[in-house]
């Protein structure tokens, strides 16, 4: 005959044990949520920049544009007023944009319109 088998149950965990690795999960757990905090911010920033990028060369090229339409005014104007004549009157032109832009930014910096 054989001797019965004995139902060994586990022995109950401490409650400083239990404290212990309750501890040691939220550290984990933190780490993990710190860990995809980073990722997620890197994802983004990485996003960004290539967004950052497009926008400059946009910004180049419309600068080429508006250089290249201006010196094709200055020559268009230039048989009826001639060259000087002609790129007085479009640098004149350009620098009065710039100066109204310039206020409109100026008063809107100062409270004076939102």
């Amino acid at each position: 005959m054989t001797a019965p088998l004995s139902a060994t149950s586990p022995e109950p965990e401490t409650l400083t044990s239990l404290v212990s690795q309750l501890v040691d999960d939220g550290r984990s757990f933190i780490a993990a949520e710190i860990d995809l905090a980073k990722a997620r911010a890197s994802d983004k920033v990485s996003r960004y920049r290539s967004a950052a990028t497009f926008f400059a060369i946009a910004g180049v090229l419309a600068l080429a544009a508006l250089i290249a339409f201006l010196v094709g005014l200055i020559m268009a104007l230039a048989p009826l007023v001639g060259p000087l004549g002609s790129t007085l009157i479009v640098v004149g032109a350009v620098l009065l944009i710039a100066g109204i832009l310039a206020m409109v930014g100026k008063s809107r910096l100062s409270g004076g319109q939102a």
